[in-house]
C-alpha cells in the first residue's frame, strides 16, 4: 500500500465511520492536488520543521546523551580487549575462587550493556520523547491537508 493512496488516507481517518446513509460506511476524500505537488509541499514543511528550534533541541538532547556514551562504552570496551592481549598475568589473576579479573570484567561488559540501555531509555523518555512526539504532531498537522 502507498502512503499517497487516497484509500490510505482514508483508513488514516477514520474510514469505515458511518456517514448517516443507512450504515454505509464514509467514503473517501479523494485528493485535491497531484502527488508531485504534494510531495514539494510536505517536502517544504519538513525542510522547515528540520531548521525549526524545537527539531534542533531534540536532537541537541540526543547527542548530548550518545555521544559521551558511545566513547565511553567504546573506550570500555577497547580496554578490556587491550587488557586481555597485553596484561594476560593482571587478566590471569584470582579474585574468588577460580573467578578471575578477566571473568569479572567480561561479565562487567554484560552488566555495562544492560546498564547503558537502561540509561539510554530512561533518558529518551525524560529528555526527548515529549518533544519529538509533539514536533511529529505538529509535522502531521501541517501535512494533513496535502492528503485531501
Amino acid at each position: 500500500m502507498r502512503f499517497d493512496d487516497p484509500w490510505y488516507d482514508a483508513l488514516a481517518s477514520g474510514w469505515g465511520e458511518l456517514d448517516g446513509t443507512g450504515g454505509a460506511p464514509a467514503h473517501p476524500v479523494p485528493p485535491a492536488r497531484t502527488a508531485p505537488e504534494r510531495e514539494h509541499s510536505a517536502a517544504d514543511i519538513y525542510l522547515e520543521v528540520q531548521r525549526s528550534a524545537a527539531f534542533r533541541q531534540v536532537r541537541s538532547r540526543y547527542r548530548r546523551f550518545v555521544l559521551p556514551a558511545t566513547l565511553g562504552f567504546l573506550a570500555w570496551y577497547l580496554a578490556y580487549v587491550v587488557a586481555a592481549t597485553t596484561a594476560p598475568g593482571l587478566m590471569a589473576r584470582p579474585v574468588a575462587g577460580a573467578v578471575n579479573v578477566a571473568m569479572v570484567a567480561g561479565l562487567g561488559q554484560f552488566l555495562s550493556t544492560f546498564l547503558l540501555t537502561w540509561a539510554y531509555a530512561r533518558h529518551a523518555r525524560l529528555r526527548r520523547d515529549r518533544a519529538a512526539l509533539e514536533l511529529r504532531w505538529d509535522t502531521q498537522e501541517l501535512t494533513r491537508g496535502f492528503g485531501r
